[in-house]
């Protein structure tokens, strides 16, 4: 998806699901980043696996959502208003 307002429920949810391709423009050099990133246990190496839910549903953290980049094997954070693109892969 291009060009569209993105919901931080959505998001979650379909990182939840599976693999996302995409891109959004970084606070800290107005660069634009582009990955693949999930929230899908089964995509994330057990060593990586994150002892709480960075993403769980609250007030205060509908802003920034963290995901686990899998081309650098890391977890990443971005925030929902800057996303470009948003689309699901598997």
């Amino acid at each position: 998806m291009t060009g569209t307002k993105f919901e931080y429920e959505n998001v979650v949810d379909t990182l939840r699901d599976g693999i996302v391709k995409l891109s959004f423009v970084k606070v800290k050099d107005g660069r634009v980043r582009n990955m693949r990133a999930t929230l899908n246990e089964k995509f994330i190496p057990e060593a990586k696996m994150p002892k709480t839910d960075a993403n769980a549903n609250t007030e205060k953290n509908q802003i920034a959502v963290r995901v686990f980049d899998l081309d650098i094997e890391d977890w990443r954070s971005f925030r929902v208003d800057s996303l470009q693109t948003f689309d699901a892969i598997v």
